[in-house]
């Protein structure tokens, strides 16, 4: 055991040269590799209670478990998300945009924005006083109607709704109100409205309340699909017989709702290499579904106009890369950055391994050989009968060299050679000492 552990010993010191070209080539391969994806982002989400604040709480509480620090930062809405994103000072790397934002944007903003998929529908909920009949948008031109604030999110779909209506938006009928939730379904409430729009999840508290009142009625969007036909950006969604409120029946009947789709967005300071990550853990947050959306639907790659990454359209094709469905996020992340300089590294060091056999049979037999240089000199001077000036000399030496050769270490593989070296040294150090003999004969 001893012998075999002395001839490893002797195999690595002798390929000692590997461990600056492989020191060399790792360095290579940390300086090349891309850096690792930041473990935390920042997202603007919505107001306080709303459907967008809720979903990005929701996700926040995955995302924790795989140890990423998601920070929650409310707005207005749609469009205060839209502007911290196209701020490059606004810390804000993720943001929920309803679909139909886009149509406020130019080219340039738009190219500025990463759409990662559509995570969930924001239906839009037209009530009204159960005495009235309401067929179409244009039935409301001579009630009283709450269409939602200019700014604010129902405005963005509702005003492209009646624009292919023919209604102009910028000059609305006088008894309709630019306002909408609690307000408005108060005003409903003490016949100060006949209709009001809102928008949201159908889970949402305003929604429940306003389907439990049996004095109102959900008007049904019964033109759904030729809304749908003519904005791409809306969805046609079928609200089923008391999915609202059982208890008042709420709707009373199959009926038809539109809405925007609500669109998990990111800016430029996004790290594409956490997409699957955040996908992921939407995916997570829908998978229960909801009264609307079916289990296991959402994310969605909807058609859109804003850019889209590569990872992002991966994930909605065929699901998690391969390593992120086995291992932790981390651990996934750093293999799948270094396994792409792992290949050509393994490449150059194949040749560099081929070459470390004859590279040690070399370095192993230099140790030898490199006293034949001397042998060949004295046998050389000895040829020549120039010697007899430093015969003690080289005698001495040659002594000297028994000695040095005999604590050399070789493995058992080339000891036939070291003992060759042995009898060639004795042989010329015989010679030596034969020529001296002969002088000292000479000179008595």
């Amino acid at each position: 055991m001893n012998r075999i552990l002395q001839d490893i010993s002797i195999m690595l010191r002798a390929n000692l040269w590997l461990v600056p070209v492989l020191g060399a080539l790792v360095t290579a391969l940390f300086y090349f590799v891309a850096p690792p994806p930041p473990m935390h982002a920042t997202m603007s989400t919505g107001g306080v209670g709303g459907g967008y604040a809720q979903f990005a709480e929701k996700l926040r509480e995955e995302l924790a478990k795989e140890g990423f620090e998601l920070k929650l930062v409310n707005s207005k809405g749609s469009r205060e998300n839209t502007e911290r994103l196209l701020d490059d000072d606004s810390g804000v790397q993720l943001a929920l945009l309803q679909s139909g934002q886009e149509l406020e944007l130019d080219e340039k903003q738009r190219k500025q924005l990463i759409n990662l998929g559509a995570v969930f529908q924001e239906p839009l909920w037209l009530f009204a006083r159960k005495d009235l009949t309401i067929d179409t948008l244009s039935d409301l031109i001579n009630l009283r109607t709450a269409i939602g604030a200019n700014n604010g999110g129902i405005r963005m779909i509702v005003n492209p709704m009646l624009a292919a209506n023919q209604i102009d938006s910028q000059n609305l009928p006088e008894g309709w109100q630019a306002y909408s939730g609690k307000k408005a379904l108060t005003a409903m409430l003490v016949d100060e409205l006949d209709a009001a729009f809102f928008l949201g999840p159908a889970e949402s508290a305003l929604v429940q309340e306003a389907a439990s009142h049996n004095d109102l009625q959900l008007v049904s969007f019964n033109q759904a699909a030729a809304y749908r036909a003519r904005l791409p950006f809306i969805t046609e969604i079928k609200v089923g017989q008391g999915l609202l409120n059982l208890a008042t029946n709420q709707p009373q009947q199959d009926t038809s709702t539109v809405g925007p789709v609500a669109m998990l967005m990111a800016n430029e300071s996004f790290h594409p290499a956490l997409t699957a990550l955040i996908l992921a853990s939407a995916q997570e947050v829908m998978r229960s579904g909801t009264l609307i959306d079916k289990p296991d639907t959402w994310p969605k790659n909807l058609p859109n106009d804003f850019e889209s990454l590569t990872e992002a359209e991966y994930f909605h094709d065929k699901g998690l890369p391969l390593l992120q469905r086995y291992l932790p996020f981390r651990i996934a992340s750093l293999a799948d950055r270094y396994i792409i300089l792992v290949i050509p590294l393994l490449v150059l060091l194949f040749p560099l391994f081929k070459i470390a056999g004859p590279v040690y049979r070399w370095r192993i037999r230099a140790r030898i050989y490199r006293w034949y240089k001397y042998l060949r000199d004295v046998d050389k001077q000895l040829s020549n009968d120039t010697l007899p000036m430093h015969l003690d000399e080289e005698i001495k030496r040659l002594s000297a060299l028994q000695d040095e050769l005999a604590k050399v270490e070789v493995p058992l593989s080339y000891t036939n050679e070291l003992y060759q070296l042995h009898l060639h040294v004795r042989y010329v150090l015989q010679r030596l000492e034969r020529l001296k003999a002969e002088r000292d004969t000479r000179t008595k």
